[in-house]
Order: C-alpha cells, then sequence, then structure tokens
C-alpha cells in the first residue's frame, strides 16, 4: 500500500469509484497524462459507490460555505481516485502544481476561497508541505453540472 493510500485509511477515508451518469458519453480523460505532469479533468463531489454526492444547490442558498467545504473535500478524494486509477500508485504525485476551483454560487456569495480550502486542506495533509502546495484559483459560477457546489481541476507533477 502506497504511503498516500495508508494515510488515507488512517484517516478513515476511501477512494470513491468513478461513474458517468446514465446516456453521457464523455469525449475526454479525467486524467490526461502527458511528459511528467498528469492534467485532471474538473471533478464533482462523490459518494463511495461514485453517485454525485449532495446536499445540491447553489452556495449561500440551499447549500452553506460549511457543506459546500465538505463537498469540496469529497472532490479531492474523486480526484485522487481518478489520479490511482490512471497512475496506479498515488506515490508517483510529487508536487501539486495547480489547482482551479469552481464554487456554483448563489448572487452575492463571495467566500469561494473558504469553500476551496476543503479541497486543499485535504492535499495538504496528505502530500505536506512540500508536495502538496499548489496555485490556486477560487470563482464562483453561475452554475456547475448536475446542480453540485463544487466542481475542482488540477495539475501535479509526477514521476515515472
Amino acid at each position: 500500500m502506497s504511503r498516500i493510500e495508508a494515510k488515507l485509511e488512517a484517516m478513515g477515508l476511501a477512494l470513491p469509484e468513478q461513474t458517468v451518469s446514465p446516456g453521457m458519453k464523455l469525449r475526454f480523460k479525467w486524467v490526461r497524462v502527458h511528459g511528467n505532469r498528469a492534467y485532471v479533468s474538473g471533478h464533482g463531489p462523490l459518494n463511495p459507490d461514485g453517485t454525485v454526492a449532495g446536499p445540491l444547490g447553489k452556495v449561500g442558498q440551499e447549500v452553506t460555505p460549511e457543506q459546500a467545504y465538505q463537498s469540496a473535500r469529497l472532490v479531492a478524494l474523486a480526484v485522487l481516485g481518478s489520479l490511482k486509477r490512471e497512475l496506479g500508485d498515488l506515490d508517483r504525485v510529487t508536487a501539486w502544481l495547480r489547482v482551479f476551483g469552481m464554487v456554483n454560487a448563489a448572487p452575492g456569495f463571495n467566500q469561494t476561497p473558504p469553500v476551496i480550502n476543503g479541497f486543499s486542506d485535504l492535499i495538504m495533509e496528505l502530500y505536506g508541505d512540500e508536495a502538496g502546495t499548489h496555485a490556486r484559483s477560487a470563482v464562483g459560477v453561475a452554475a456547475l453540472p448536475f446542480n453540485i457546489p463544487v466542481e475542482i481541476e488540477a495539475e501535479v507533477e509526477i514521476k515515472g
């Protein structure tokens, strides 16, 4: 078991299955490896069985910032699950370079950075300061697929 997977297990966290909504055809890869980089497509919060995790809706309206923070943590697990499936070993990630977080924001909601901290906090806890520190954006958007509260994409450096 990899070092990162051991940490997840010790924290009582599991990587979710990757599923696609019925009838949806994907024209992209969840993770695209090129050279020593892995580019991670936008992910939403998933339950362990791969279904979309609630609550759903706009942050600052149907979803509280605290609930959205937890959704961002679930997105981190979904991203890690996709990286595990593509790379075979989460220890191959040597650096988190860039994270782009999108929040399904109600009009006037501007506290997007604390929401995306749910993702960043878990990555930092797992990978530490050296590999886990990343550049980041946290923006509010008018809508996200399936009415999820948070979607996040990333770029990581990997070793062969």
